[in-house]
């Protein structure tokens, strides 16, 4: 069998239900869920973390946070890490990528380092707004759009370029250079693997003015309430200011504002599915969409006003971690395949690799998917685990005194864990839901004497699963 091509696409920041295959009426996705329709979408996908580049690493290496080592973001990746499109070009593939990378530090215009990532074509930009001559989104602006740049920096920064109209949109620009590459930037003579990542729906919450105009704010749901005093108090915190005080905070919004950046966020979404489109469209033109595996996912969710909070952080509602997988293989993965078993992101390059017939990473600790598609042929069988991992370990703007929680979803039931030295202010404190009985998380069992000895097996549970991901690649050659 030929090699397929691998075309992986990820959006920053979009919820599981941000799309019209997942059920959501009230958004626009006919491409996405057009790619559904197509392949096999998984309705349980959950990220390593709450937060971009820890999660991002987990994809790139097929390891767990406490593993790779990129605990927050801020943090550089480990350069002896192994990433699977190093090993896909090591097999023969030509690969690039677009957009967000996120391995590395990237704040205030610092450029995060490159380690052995094995891309040919790298057309970074970190995010829309910072200024620096790596920054390939601007350098196209100034090439395309002379002058917008400075003119949206001068008009109103972050929020102008937010708003864009869409052919100067971060958006567009990811779309443009996805396109030039299947048609014009690709080394034909190989199979290819092309990363897209989508800056949006990533906050600020700004669209084009022609998109947010097609969304009537005051129609959409309004958010999923929570009683806070029955939660850690980071979340009533959190819910008073984002990101540990230096983000605007649900609190401060009003019930307006907060139906205008829900109608922005979806906006944003139905955005990039009309991109997504266009990359389709040249996927069909160019006569490659039989030979292409296209994988479209986030890297986390976005609190969008559930339970009184916004943006991300230490929270792990379905909201935050749970994301939305397509996968599109045509004449390997059965129209219309939808698969509800637990599964992770770092499950995502093993697929790829295996796919490809690359042999796995060294150290990957994820599952090759393709059993969940073929029901177990061609001589593998899926590892289900019936568990499924996160970490937050004080990332984005950190808090004092430090906040780190890990979750761990069984079955139906969560757990989230609040860790902290008892030395600290904080007191200790956590999270259990039974997602069978409430599927939105209103209802922390944590507290309650009747679901005790659920909470006592569940905190078992962290526990072994924290020493079954533990970091035991190295051989042992003997007894001692």
């Amino acid at each position: 069998m030929t090699r397929p091509n691998i075309l992986f696409i990820s959006t920053d920041q979009q919820r599981w239900d941000a799309l019209g295959a997942a059920g959501n009426t009230h958004i626009r996705t006919p491409n996405l869920d057009r790619l559904a329709a197509q392949g096999a979408r998984f309705t349980n996908c959950y990220t390593q973390s709450s937060v971009c580049a820890p999660s991002r690493a987990s994809l790139m290496t097929s390891r767990y946070v406490h593993n790779h080592g990129l605990w927050a973001n801020g943090v550089d990746i480990d350069p002896g890490e192994q990433l699977f499109t190093r090993a896909l070009t090591d097999a023969g593939y030509d690969c690039g990528l677009v957009g967000k990378f996120h391995l590395g530090a990237a704040f205030g215009g610092r450029v995060e380092p490159r380690i052995d990532d094995g891309f040919r074509v790298f057309r970074w930009s970190h995010d829309p707004y910072v200024r620096s001559e790596a920054n390939h989104y601007h350098l196209w602006l100034e090439e395309h759009f002379p002058g917008v740049l400075d003119e949206a920096m001068a008009r109103g920064g972050a929020a102008a370029i937010d708003n864009l109209p869409t052919e100067q949109h971060y958006s567009r620009w990811i779309g443009e250079e996805t396109i030039e590459y299947l048609t014009t930037g690709r080394e034909k003579d190989k199979p290819f693997c092309f990363v897209v990542n989508f800056f949006d729906p990533h906050h600020g919450f700004g669209s084009p003015s022609d998109y947010r105009a097609s969304y009537d704010a005051q129609s959409l749901p309004a958010p999923v309430t929570s009683d806070l005093s029955t939660k850690p108090d980071i979340y009533t915190e959190a819910s008073q200011r984002s990101y540990a005080g230096h983000d605007t905070g649900f609190a401060e919004c009003t019930e307006e504002e907060i139906q205008d950046i829900i109608a922005h966020y979806y906006a944003m979404v139905t955005l990039i599915d009309d991109e997504v489109g266009r990359i389709l469209d040249a996927l069909d033109a160019e006569g490659l969409a039989e030979d292409t595996i296209v994988m479209f996912t986030s890297d986390h969710g976005e609190m969008l006003g559930d339970h009184q909070m916004l943006l991300k952080g230490p929270m792990m509602f379905d909201c935050s971690v749970k994301v939305p997988l397509l996968v599109r293989w045509p004449g390997q993965i059965p129209e219309g395949t939808v698969r509800e078993e637990l599964v992770e992101w770092i499950d995502l390059a093993p697929t790829v690799l295996a796919s490809a017939g690359v042999d796995p990473l060294p150290r990957q600790q994820g599952r090759d998917l393709a059993p969940l598609w073929n029901d177990g042929q061609g001589g593998s069988t899926w590892e289900d685990r019936d568990w499924v991992l996160s970490e937050y370990r004080n990332s984005c703007w950190p808090y004092d005194p430090p906040v780190h929680t890990t979750m761990v979803r069984q079955g139906s039931w969560k757990i989230v864990v609040h860790h902290g030295p008892p030395a600290t202010t904080r007191s200790r404190d956590g999270e259990l839901y039974d997602l069978a009985a409430d599927p939105h998380e209103q209802i922390n069992l944590w507290h309650d004497p009747e679901a005790a000895g659920r909470r006592l097996e569940m905190e078992r549970t962290v526990l072994d699963v924290l020493v079954a991901t533990e970091e035991r690649s190295r051989v042992r050659h003997a007894a001692f």
